[in-house]
């Protein structure tokens, strides 16, 4: 399985809320990084963070409007809906983001949210217009 489609399969566990799911596909040493937070570390500690987020939102929902990959690291442009922003979706889907994932022998070793600029668009591989 290639870079990318483990980052698809990884959007289509969350969006359907497969904890387990996504707990497989995690690396042991899995990192979240969401914006400027702290980051969370670790395999365990992302699935009981993934069960109280599916938990609380089972709305949520990641809509994948590009991807671009670049020697094992994926970069998804899109936006959520059903989220803790508690917004309309109307409104929830002119949010667009980044999430950047580092994959290795078919694992998430990383998931990083950032802004979705035209610079981050361009170093990450993305088309610099939506």
């Amino acid at each position: 399985m290639d870079a990318t489609e483990v980052v698809h399969r990884f959007i289509a566990a969350i969006n359907a809320g497969d904890v387990a799911g996504l707990a497989h596909l995690m690396s042991a040493d899995h990192t979240l990084q969401v914006f400027d937070e702290p980051a969370l570390v670790g395999r365990e500690a992302n699935v009981d963070g993934w069960q109280g987020y599916c938990s609380a939102f089972p709305r949520y929902r990641i809509h994948v409007h590009d991807t671009a990959e670049r020697a094992g690291a994926v970069a998804v442009r899109g936006h959520t809906t059903g989220s803790h922003l508690a917004l309309p979706d109307t409104e929830e889907e002119r949010l667009t983001l980044i999430w950047l994932a580092e994959v290795g022998a078919g694992k998430l070793r990383t998931w990083q949210l950032i802004d979705d600029s035209v610079g981050n668009r361009e170093r990450v591989g993305l088309a610099s217009t939506p």
